[in-house]
């Protein structure tokens, strides 16, 4: 596990194997950033001109690597392009990536803009996130360590660096969960685990079986998880503060892998489908991370978690079932499962009489088609909640985009033996429509939000920034943003 302290050390003098220094661009070549100047004189004045003469520019993520010769303690300098005008994300990324590119290294010091407290924590966040690494299954010890300390060069308070901490562990329980095969993730483990971190935070847990599910009426997950061996779990998060005002209830799709059900999905799209219960994974990564910074706010959260898998007992297209809302669904592509799960957590959820409802889901290709790998869509009831969402997701650096909700196309969910069915005929806009159909379960007067985060929760491409391959933790930071802004209300 990576550390990250804060030290005003000289950086030239600090004792580290690596020293990550920031560069701008500038007319006449890279630029260093505040704070490194006395790195040039240490390097008699031609610092930034080996840099230039190695063809580093200083563009935002671009990285050099230099011997230090003794010039200063460390042993090797990371040059780490910080653009013209980084911002706080900027900074993040530009962290992230230059940690990553030291793996095998045991300490590393940043010295990046760190003046202030958001650029500090920015620094220490992106810096440990970069250090990011899922080993549990390798064997052929060809994947180097991460760096193990990382120092921030700032004057800036310890608590920073705990908070820092903070985000980054809550991330990367929801990257390991990601990430985990759904040979070792079903449903009661999913729970199983739920429990274990929830007890350490201090956050209350209940989970209901199959049995009590039945029982209880929640057809959704019932119908999805019914084809596998391995029964859907409900799992109840809760986290309350003695100074609190507000309830934030936030959803999460927990579908521990997702075949399509009877309607199958092709291989190639079902080879990363463990990533399926990235907004469950959110939601526990969330709950974790509030209760640990003590946030004086109400959370509870719901992991809707089942198995989609083709069987004999599985559902089948024309089947309706119940949902715990009492309306009625007809199941014309079982491969639009996250909805029948999510419909169930959200009316379980506003049980809760909560000021603001969110779910979160890897929900559906046409995410990855509207908006691409990076940015999530938001859709809601209320323009305001809308916009608050997509704001705290960009102070967090998660890509988010408000979409609407348009009336015209409820119509193509209408069902003629059902009240209503979980999908349209039509292909076009049916990311807003699976929106549209899990609003039909959210009551009246209640505020909700629905993030649909198909491509965001997992990189198939090559790391970037602070984001390593595979499980990427996504919109984690964002909840725990909306928390803190309900907080402070």
């Amino acid at each position: 596990m990576t550390t990250v302290r804060l030290n005003s050390a000289d950086p030239v003098s600090i004792d580290t194997d690596a020293l990550i220094v920031g560069f701008r661009s500038g007319q006449d070549g890279p630029v260093p950033a505040v704070g490194v100047e006395a790195l040039e004189s240490a390097f008699g004045g031609k610092l930034a001109a080996s840099l230039d003469a190695v063809g580093f520019t200083g563009k935002a993520g671009e990285l050099a690597k230099l011997p230090t010769f003794g010039s200063v303690t460390a042993s090797v300098l990371v040059a780490v392009g910080l653009g013209d005008s980084p911002g706080i994300e900027g900074l993040r990324r530009a962290a992230g990536a230059a940690v990553r590119s030291v793996a095998g290294v045991s300490r590393a010091a940043l010295a990046l803009p760190a003046g202030t407290p958001d650029e500090a924590e920015a620094v220490a966040l992106g810096g440990l996130l970069g250090a990011y690494a899922f080993s549990r299954y390798r064997t052929d010890g060809e994947q180097k360590a991460p760096v193990a300390e990382l120092t921030v060069l700032s004057e800036q308070g310890d608590g920073v660096a705990e908070r820092a901490g903070v985000l980054a562990d809550a991330v990367s329980l929801v990257r390991d969960l990601v990430n985990t095969p759904p040979s070792d993730l079903w449903p009661a483990k999913f729970a199983e685990i739920a429990e274990q971190v929830g007890d350490k935070a201090g956050v209350s847990v209940e989970v209901l079986d199959d049995e009590q599910l039945k029982a209880g009426g929640y057809g959704g997950l019932i119908g999805v998880g019914q084809g596998s061996a391995r029964p859907p779990r409900l799992v109840r998060l809760s986290y309350s503060h003695p100074e609190a005002s507000k309830t934030l209830a936030f959803v999460g799709k927990g579908i521990t892998f997702d075949s399509g059900g009877l309607s199958l999905k092709p291989s190639a799209s079902m080879d990363w489908m463990k990533s399926d219960m990235g907004g469950a994974g959110a939601v526990l990564g969330a709950l974790i991370g509030i209760a640990r910074l003590g946030l004086p706010v109400n959370a509870v959260g719901y992991l809707c978690l089942a198995e989609n898998l083709p069987s004999g007992t599985a559902q089948r297209p024309s089947d309706v079932i119940h949902s715990y809302s009492g309306k009625t669904v007809e199941v014309l592509d079982t491969d639009a499962e996250g909805r029948l799960v999510l419909m169930d957590g959200i009316a379980r959820a506003a049980e809760d009489q909560p000021d603001l409802i969110v779910d979160v889901a890897t929900l559906t290709g046409a995410q990855i088609v509207s908006l691409g790998w990076r940015t999530a869509g938001v859709m809601s009831n209320d323009d305001a909640v809308r916009e608050l969402v997509v704001e705290a997701a960009g102070a967090a650096g998660e890509g988010a985009w408000g979409m609407p909700l348009p009336e015209e196309l409820r119509k193509g969910l209408d069902s003629p033996v059902a009240d209503i069915a979980n999908l349209q005929p039509e292909r076009w806009g049916s990311m807003l429509a699976a929106g549209i159909f899990l609003k039909e379960f959210v009551p009246d007067g209640v505020r909700w939000a629905h993030i649909d985060m198909a491509g965001p929760a997992y990189n198939k491409g090559e790391p970037y920034g602070y984001t390593p391959k595979g499980g990427t933790g996504a919109i984690t930071r964002t909840l725990i943003g909306l928390a803190e802004r309900h907080a402070s209300i």
